[in-house]
């Protein structure tokens, strides 16, 4: 068991990103807009201070963005991913149990030493961090994952911390639990923070002197488990090995609004694709397939929403055989005379695929197109996203979720990387 656990929390992360490859920004306010451009899903600490609320539909608050030179960018999830990889990497150069918690966050284990302080080490994580990455992180230390995340939730708001605070064995803990509020404790969500709220508890200190019994009668086992935590106890280990899919969903709403079956057909082959790589990066396959297609519920024109479950047997990891079943599905739930604004495929029943048998029938040509999708798997690693990809869709579409304003992809696509010399958002 670790002496102290850290939390590594990536400040205001895809605004960050952002910042990396564009100097210009650094001061300003920042915000990323979810798929379509449609909400806010991050903000700058600047943009914050404008009073731009996390959620806000774009066009809401267009005017005040407008009036305050906000910069708005459209989710680009492919560099967030890639730095944030690129973080884990370097935080296991600091110790080899690191649990990826998030694409910002990070818990690991640290060993306290007389030639080392904690607080030394966190310093020197976040300055490694930043000149490699170039993104600010947070760093909060202490004996357990949910007295870390309090020195995090200090680390962030007080500048003598300077983004570090190891709260281990400190005669300043209590302190900062007094002056946490109950509902930024680590897994007090809003109806748990009703009730401790009712009861007078009101901050983390509150929170950690109730009476077990009382913790296990109002708030279960695992707010016991929480105020246990607050007392320095660990009850939550390091996840160091991530936990097998249950599940894989690929969906997105619709850049416009499509009509025909033409268009669906070629939105839901292109899902299936995406469902068919996850699968096979995951060394899994499904043993059941679900298609959904929707309106737009937030509409006044009429509403439809249908689905199909298949079960696949043999079970499978092939695209091919994927998206032959989906395709299938979808003729028999789509309807005219609607306009679909979503679309998608679940795949469940998921299994290790080495663990799948011999097929009785045709099991040369299964084996033959597994090498097959191995190696067009390697060629779009390598080479981009679709850079071979089944005729069923194009590259544009109506179907195609809007990214009006995202910046380049700069550290995952060769026709994107920044040129020294060139202006910041034209890649090669």
């Amino acid at each position: 068991m670790p002496e102290a656990i850290a939390l590594i929390d990536a400040n205001n992360f895809y605004a960050s990103c952002e910042r990396v490859f564009d100097a210009r920004l650094h001061g300003k306010p920042v915000i990323v807009l979810s798929n379509n451009d449609g909400n806010i899903i991050a903000r700058s600490q600047e943009a914050k201070a404008l009073g731009l609320p996390m959620g806000a539909p774009f066009f809401k608050v267009r005017e005040i963005i407008e009036r305050h030179g906000v910069e708005v960018f459209s989710s680009n999830y492919a560099l967030y991913g890639d730095l944030s990889s690129r973080m884990m990497d370097i935080l296991s150069d600091f110790s080899p149990e690191v649990e990826c918690y998030s694409i910002d966050e990070a818990f690991m284990s640290l060993i306290d030493s007389s030639r080392q302080p904690l607080d030394k080490i966190g310093r020197a994580i976040r300055a490694r961090v930043k000149k490699h990455i170039g993104i600010p992180v947070t760093v909060g230390i202490a004996e357990t994952k949910t007295l870390a995340k309090v020195a995090a939730y200090h680390a962030k708001r007080s500048e003598k911390t300077k983004g570090v605070l190891d709260l281990t064995r400190s005669p300043y803990q209590e302190l900062a639990l007094a002056r946490t509020p109950v509902e930024e404790v680590w897994g007090i969500g809003p109806q748990y923070s009703a009730l401790l709220t009712s009861h007078g508890i009101l901050s983390a200190l509150d929170l950690r002197n109730v009476p077990d019994d009382w913790a296990r009668t109002q708030l279960t086992v695992v707010g016991l488990r929480t105020v246990h935590e607050l007392r320095g106890i660990q009850c939550l280990p390091l996840d160091l090995s991530p936990s097998t899919r249950k599940t894989v969903t690929v969906s997105r709403s619709f850049g416009s609004t499509v009509e025909t079956l033409k268009e669906l057909r070629a939105a839901v082959a292109f899902y299936v694709t995406r469902a068919g790589e996850k699968l096979r990066r995951d060394r899994l396959a499904a043993g059941s397939l679900t298609v959904f297609i929707e309106t737009n519920r937030f509409s006044s024109e009429r509403q439809y929403n249908g689905a199909k479950t298949f079960q696949l047997s043999p079970m499978t990891d092939l695209t091919p055989e994927l998206i032959v079943v989906a395709l299938r599905g979808l003729e028999t739930i789509f309807r005219e005379g609607y306009k679909y604004k979503r679309a998608g495929v679940t795949l469940d029943n998921l299994a290790p695929a080495e663990t799948l048998t011999k097929r009785l029938w045709d099991n040369e040509a299964y084996e033959r197109m597994r090498e097959l999708m191995k190696v067009v798997d390697e060629i779009n690693a390598v080479f981009g996203r679709d850079t071979v990809r089944f005729g069923y869709f194009e590259r544009d579409g109506k179907w195609r979720t809007r990214f009006g304003k995202r910046s380049p992809r700069y550290t995952t696509r060769w026709e994107e990387i920044l040129r020294v010399g060139s202006t910041l958002s034209a890649p090669i």
